[in-house]
């Protein structure tokens, strides 16, 4: 609805002390008045909305991580490590980190229903896909703390692909490309765990693409998945800042990846 306020306003008081002249001039400068009026509401509105997006995120994240580490009947000592690791990661304060911890045994309770808080993220989230994806991403991640995933965790992790809108396809490609990441990583950090041509395979897995794609695809996929995981953008469309950490690390792996295939090709 369009604010006139200020144009009512500055038309009559200019009217009253200029005639047709002094209407003119009241009614532009209430004009401006107006649309600053609405520009300072509406950034309020955005403010506000952001807030509530990265406190929903948040809650969720630890929650539905705690539901995902109960899934297969016990909680084993790997995924309350990795939850702990992804606080420290976040160098969230003391009460944040206890509020972390409350939300992850709340997720573990029987009575935690994670329909209803995907169904809240799901809502605050819209249509801003990139973010859906992080959250699973996150999730898959939790997952594969101990090393394997189960049944119960994979069907947690498709209500949570149904809920934000992530398709089978979707969450297969998601699913094989932080799987590839958690290898790389491992291989980038211990060398003599993982094979050359195996570190090889990972990095193009972590890029999305085969190793017979041209090198303006592979650039091309490279600059989309950073675009995607930048962490300043995803802050801006409601991540957490404390999460920006994690995000950096993607990126970090991102670009090792992409070196890494660079490196290889030249080398052929």
């Amino acid at each position: 609805m369009r604010n006139w306020t200020g144009k009512i306003i500055g038309g009559a008081i200019g009217f009253y002390t200029g005639n047709f002249v002094g209407l003119a001039l009241g009614i532009l400068l209430g004009n401006a008045f107006d649309r600053t009026t609405a520009k300072r509401t509406m950034n309020e509105f955005n403010s506000e909305s952001q807030g509530v997006l990265q406190t929903v995120f948040f809650e969720a994240t630890f929650s539905v991580m705690g539901k995902i580490a109960k899934a297969d009947g016990r909680v084993s000592e790997k995924e309350i490590e990795l939850a702990r690791h992804i606080m420290a990661r976040m160098a969230l304060n003391e009460q944040q980190r206890l509020e972390a911890m409350r939300l992850f045994n709340t997720g573990k309770s029987p009575e935690f229903s994670v329909e209803n808080s995907l169904t809240e993220l799901a809502d605050v989230i819209g249509r801003r896909a990139t973010l859906a994806q992080i959250f699973l991403e996150i999730q898959l991640q939790a997952a594969y703390a101990d090393g394997q995933l189960s049944v119960n965790e994979r069907d947690v992790l498709h209500t949570i692909s149904t809920h934000l809108g992530i398709n089978k396809v979707q969450f297969e490609i998601i699913h094989q490309r932080i799987r590839a990441q958690m290898h790389f990583s491992q291989g980038y950090r211990e060398p003599a765990s993982r094979s050359g041509s195996a570190h090889l395979n990972d990095a193009y897995q972590v890029l999305g693409v085969s190793a017979d794609v041209s090198d303006a695809e592979l650039k091309k996929a490279y600059r989309r998945l950073m675009s995607q995981h930048h962490p300043d953008k995803l802050v801006a469309r409601g991540l957490p800042p404390e999460m920006m950490s994690i995000a950096k690390e993607k990126t970090q792996d991102i670009q090792r990846a992409y070196e890494q295939v660079q490196k290889a090709r030249k080398a052929a």
